[in-house]
């Protein structure tokens, strides 16, 4: 084999040398910066994203501090509304209910009106009637008929004497 003779070794360690060196300039002039510039751009892209990331971010923190605000506000109002809804639902109520208490009231002096005019009529026929039957039942028993001055007499005090009974 040629590669192995030692007369050779000179010449071999010569290409060697010169391929080394060529292959050494090529790699550090052409290729290694053209790599360089591919990793420091995307070393570059990579920083631009984190930050665009960076800046979303906060734009999103920003855009839901606002719509917790919002709904906050939004909640405040409905129950703001709600409220004032009841009131006005109450005193809706107490209007009616203070005109459904005037129309019973009204009512209620009414019926006691008419009560209190059947309870006069009745108290007036009542005399009468019991005037009537007092003498009836007196000229039954005796066989004579009582005055009227005497029956209408009697009959004042025995309501006189039934009143002063009643209230003890």
């Amino acid at each position: 084999m040629p590669q192995l003779d030692p007369a050779v070794f000179s010449s071999q360690l010569v290409w060697l040398t010169i391929s080394f060196v060529i292959l050494y300039l090529v790699m550090a002039r052409v290729v290694l910066p053209r790599i360089g510039d591919v990793i420091e751009a995307r070393q570059d892209r990579i920083a631009h994203d984190l930050d665009a990331a960076a800046s979303l971010k906060t734009e999103a923190e920003t855009a839901l501090a606002e719509y917790e605000k919002s709904l906050a506000a939004a909640h405040s109002e409905a129950r703001d509304v709600l409220v004032q809804a009841a009131e006005r639902r109450a005193s809706d109520a107490a209007a009616r209910s203070t005109k459904l208490d005037a129309r019973i009231a009204k009512r209620v002096r009414t019926a006691e009106a008419r009560i209190a005019a059947a309870k006069q009529d009745a108290l007036d026929n009542l005399a009468g009637v019991a005037g009537e039957i007092a003498r009836a039942a007196t000229e039954k028993l005796i066989g004579a008929a009582p005055g009227g001055a005497a029956v209408t007499a009697a009959l004042a005090r025995a309501t006189i004497e039934l009143a002063t009974n009643e209230k003890d």
